[in-house]
């Protein structure tokens, strides 16, 4: 088991361990809501005025398999994985944002702050990160003897 999950790590490397992680993650909340329908949720109706909840939760769905499924391709190859991951979020955090303004879910503007940071600021973030990175040699200290 130690052996195969060392493979699996060495192979998805450092951005695919993520894609994998949120991928689960978008997976994981859309079928909450597909199979716990909430009958009413305040502040998605820019969303929902488009489609039913459980349409929108097929997209975390389908964003979330091409996130995990990008997480096995090549690094620099990974980029529809990061895109696919910013979308539901994105979309999520402009319904809140439209319904906080609009006066329609006060506590909108918190919501979208939320997801603009802790998702959608965090997969911008993890998409220019390196595989593989080293840190610089240190630097000699001239005048000291060491």
């Amino acid at each position: 088991m130690r052996a195969a999950a060392w493979r699996l790590r060495k192979r998805l490397g450092r951005r695919g361990t993520f894609l994998l992680i949120i991928g689960v993650g978008k997976v994981c909340w859309g079928a909450g809501f597909i199979l716990t329908p909430q009958p009413n949720p305040q502040g998605v109706s820019l969303l929902t005025d488009i489609a039913p909840l459980h349409c929108w939760a097929w997209l975390w769905v389908l964003a979330g398999l091409v996130t995990g499924g990008s997480a096995f391709v090549r690094v620099g190859r990974d980029g529809l994985g990061f895109v696919a991951a910013l979308i539901p979020p994105a979309l999520w955090a402009t319904a809140y944002l439209v319904a906080a303004v609009s006066g329609e879910f006060s506590r909108g503007l918190w919501v979208a702050l939320w997801y603009l940071t802790s998702h959608v600021g965090a997969i911008m973030w993890a998409s220019t990160v390196p595989e593989y990175s080293v840190p610089p040699a240190p630097r000699s200290r001239k005048g000291r003897a060491g």
